[in-house]
């Protein structure tokens, strides 16, 4: 019993160890043999000595939507870069900016960490602070000029948090986005 639950254990976080050897090879630059093996020594040295609460992983990958996110993840960097450009290089108006709070719709680590990292990779907007309790994420953002301008801002990192659980969450997290977005929330 306690080897199947410790299996169990090394299973769930497998993609996370696979992940840190990855992170270890783009670090240095090198795919091959010697970096794999050094990047799985480091791995288990993290691992073992950093231990952090496992995250469970909803064991669900929607390949449309997955597909979805990534296609509209590079065109809003696209987008996102041109919209910054032009505000930079419009000489005749000050850029504004705002710090706008993002409440989300799902209470999960996981799914709150990669819609704050979205969020952040486009260009335009940055992630300034998490309250985890609370489920809301403060990001500064520019080019904005008004109270439509905010509130957009929010429908777009809620958007997010619609494709990031579409794609990886599970069966009871859709549901509660696609509520929210029949609700009008999104």
């Amino acid at each position: 019993m306690v080897r199947r639950s410790a299996a169990a254990r090394a299973w769930r976080q497998l993609p996370f160890f696979i992940w840190l050897v990855l992170l270890w090879m783009l670090l240095w630059g090198q795919f091959t043999v010697l970096a794999a093996l050094t990047g799985i020594v480091v791995a288990l040295i993290v691992t073992r000595v950093f231990r952090l609460p496992p995250v469970e992983l909803s064991g669900r990958l929607h390949p449309w939507h997955a597909l979805v996110f990534v296609v509209m993840f590079a065109f809003a960097v696209v987008r996102g870069s041109l919209s910054v450009a032009w505000i930079v290089l419009d000489v005749r108006r000050q850029p504004r900016n705002a710090v706008i709070a993002v409440p989300l719709r799902v209470d999960d680590d996981l799914i709150m960490t990669h819609t704050a990292v979205t969020s952040s990779l486009i260009p335009g907007s940055l992630l300034i602070d998490i309250d985890r309790d609370r489920r809301v994420l403060y990001l500064h953002v520019i080019g904005v000029r008004s109270a439509e301008d905010t509130e957009r801002q929010r429908r777009t990192v809620l958007a997010w948090e619609r494709r990031v659980v579409q794609a990886f969450g599970s069966r009871a997290q859709v549901k509660t986005v696609t509520d929210a977005a029949a609700g009008g929330a999104s």
